[in-house]
């Protein structure tokens, strides 16, 4: 795979460089209703970062914002120092910016491998009248991405690859959640964007997915983006957290930091739990549905 490794950036990051992805006073309002209000977020190289806050606190509005779905009312988002406000989603994936979906959107109707070619498509280059011709170059070119796919499945070990040619509605569901991030990793993005990849998932499972999502940085150098509503996940994958509430971003800082946080705590389980700040750590926030 041609990825350039990245050294992760760690609890402390890297705050003198351009941040690869920087969310300024973002704003986004639907009629009267503001889902997200003033948000600041940057994400540097090789970090992994969270957000995360009770149901409808603007979670995956943020990220529809950030891949383009949305445009902000008012604020900026950044991407190497370069604005992509205004950009359509194929062009934001052109930029480097990949993500899934809290519900997994594979083609049904295809294999295992077709639907990660298909996350190849802003990498290739052959027109309409070469595939049709079948010139020497096009040729070529398919059979570099269908080299590249099938590597990606093997990131997640030699299930996948055998079942390449099988639909992806006949896998199971933690199955399904691999194909769609090898296909978003088809793209060979800075940054991938992950919407609750857990959800869904027995404790095995989400064992196994925790484990994929820290590769992703360790081993490819990509850095990511999660909003993941159990927070033992949270806690122990994430460099930082920022957490929403009511589309505000209320705190941002190191995982420890965030589960004794007074206002998080709160903002979760309501004021009576301030004295038990470990029913916080085990506590699931709802799944969001924007």
């Amino acid at each position: 795979m041609s990825v350039t490794h990245v050294e992760p950036a760690g609890e402390a990051g890297n705050a003198s460089a351009t941040p690869l992805l920087d969310l300024s006073q973002v704003t986004k309002r639907f009629g009267g209703l503001i889902a997200v209000q003033d948000v600041d977020l940057k994400i540097h190289p090789g970090e992994i970062v969270s957000v995360i806050g009770p149901n409808g606190a603007g979670k995956t509005t943020v990220f529809n914002l950030i891949t383009g779905i949305y445009r902000p009312t008012t604020g900026d988002i950044r991407v190497d120092g370069r604005s992509i406000v205004g950009l359509n989603p194929d062009q934001v994936l052109k930029r480097g910016l990949a993500r899934t979906f809290q519900n997994i959107r594979l083609f049904n109707g295809m294999t295992v491998l077709e639907n990660v070619l298909v996350g190849q498509h802003t990498r290739l280059h052959a027109g309409v009248l070469g595939s049709l011709l079948r010139i020497p170059s096009v040729k070529r070119e398919e059979a570099e991405a269908r080299h590249r796919a099938l590597e990606l499945l093997s990131f997640f070990g030699t299930s996948l690859v055998e079942r390449q040619d099988e639909y992806v509605i006949n896998l199971s569901y933690a199955e399904r959640r691999r194909v769609e991030i090898a296909r978003a990793l088809a793209s060979q993005p800075k940054l991938l964007l992950l919407d609750e990849p857990t959800a869904g998932m027995n404790e095995v499972e989400t064992q196994e997915a925790v484990k994929y999502i820290r590769r992703l940085r360790d081993e490819l150098g990509v850095a990511i983006l999660l909003i993941e509503h159990k927070l033992t996940v949270t806690m122990g994958l994430s460099d930082r957290i920022a957490v929403l509430d009511y589309g505000k971003k209320i705190v941002e800082g190191l995982p420890d930091e965030v589960r004794h946080d007074e206002r998080v705590i709160e903002a979760y389980l309501g004021t009576a739990s301030r004295t038990n700040p470990e029913s916080f750590q085990h506590s699931s926030a709802p799944v969001e549905n924007e």
